[in-house]
């Protein structure tokens, strides 16, 4: 058979890439006579940047610009010449993986370093200047990288306002003196949540990023007024804050859609269509896929390894997913024929986690000595 192989992120113990070379060395060792191809996929977040521009043979550049937490870094970017293309991913610079468990308060953290990245992309005059925003450790709705773009915030005594956390008191905004030019911005977003309600950014992912239950409130309200005046001085035709995508990476969805004039995608549709994915797809007999973690969020959110089996379904291919975990007794997918998770199917979770490259390569293997007994969809 050709196989193809096409897992998102472990979330915390293995890239895509990683993932993917795992899954295919199980199934290997049990049908060595398969054609077996790595295609790793990201849909926005974590990856995306460097998996993206490894399809397009894009270069990759540097420019010194700081982390979430203002801390000096060298961040890369990436550039595909025949198109003119700049693509960005912003966990490479205010992502959550790159800052110590616990140690900073997203009230303390913003999105400022983007706008070097940004300023650097822009320099080369890109036609596209493509961003995947998923994996922030931000929750200030873009204010930071506004900032750092030139957009000024005021208070009603006409003082700058520099500190997300104190966007209450927000009155006025000014635009740049001297725009970014850019002449297309479009966001690959890894969520479809809005920015603000019981579905937003805040109540939904702030948690993960170190959002209490006390900071809720407080957070809602920084960007319910940063919403209002902006709104009220800008006339937008869809109000930003009500596009799905708007609360991907703490508000970054938002933030980039008013501040910068992007235009917001699902990450996995824009990562499926430059990067030949579909194409594989077509030509493949199976398509295995997985990440970290799959529930019924998976599905619903618009997640990667949720819209691949979509895809299947709908071409007619079948598909085998793969976890660490799986949090879903019934899991039905047109195209799915196999679930299985790590652990308990294997071992312990704690165990998959030690030593997760180990534990996915068994259940790659584990899943190829099931496939002759699953029925095709």
């Amino acid at each position: 058979m050709n196989v193809v192989i096409a897992p998102d992120k472990f979330k915390g113990t293995l890239t895509a890439t990683e993932a993917a070379e795992a899954i295919a060395a199980g199934w290997r060792l049990e049908r060595p006579q398969d054609t077996v191809r790595a295609f790793p996929i990201s849909d926005g977040g974590d990856g995306f940047g460097d998996l993206l521009a490894r399809h397009l043979n894009a270069e990759e550049r540097t420019v010194d610009t700081v982390n979430a937490a203002h801390e000096p870094i060298r961040a890369p970017w990436w550039w595909e010449p025949r198109s003119r293309m700049a693509i960005i991913e912003s966990a490479r610079i205010i992502g959550l993986a790159m800052l110590p468990r616990g140690r900073f308060h997203p009230f303390n953290l913003d999105a400022f370093g983007l706008g070097a990245v940004l300023r650097a992309a822009a320099a080369a005059h890109p036609r596209m200047c493509l961003m995947g925003i998923g994996g922030s450790a931000t929750n200030d709705a873009g204010f930071g990288l506004a900032r750092a773009i030139g957009w000024q915030f005021h208070d009603r005594r006409g003082k700058p306002i520099e500190d997300w956390t104190r966007l209450p008191e927000l009155e006025r905004i000014e635009r740049p003196e001297r725009a970014l030019r850019l002449r297309q911005v479009l966001v690959a977003v890894d969520v479809t949540n809005r920015l603000m309600g019981v579905r937003g950014a805040t109540r939904v992912y702030g948690p993960q990023k170190g959002i209490r239950p006390e900071d809720v409130k407080p957070a809602e309200r920084c960007l319910r007024r940063l919403v209002r005046v902006l709104t009220r001085q800008f006339h937008f035709g869809v109000p930003p804050h009500h596009l799905p995508g708007s609360g991907a990476a703490g508000g970054l969805g938002f933030g980039l859609r008013c501040f910068a004039s992007a235009r917001l995608e699902p990450g996995f549709r824009l990562f499926a269509r430059l990067s030949g994915l579909l194409d594989e797809i077509r030509k493949a007999d199976l398509v295995i896929t997985g990440e970290g973690a799959i529930d019924l969020t998976t599905v619903a959110m618009g997640k990667g390894v949720g819209q691949l089996m979509r895809i299947c379904g709908r071409l007619r291919r079948p598909c085998i997913a793969l976890a660490g975990q799986v949090h879903v007794s019934r899991f039905r997918q047109p195209g799915l024929v196999g679930l299985y998770g790590m652990a308990p199917t294997l071992t312990t979770a704690e165990e998959a986690m030690s030593r997760p490259a180990h534990w996915l390569a068994e259940l790659g293997r584990f899943s190829a000595r099931a496939w002759p007994a699953q029925t095709k969809p």
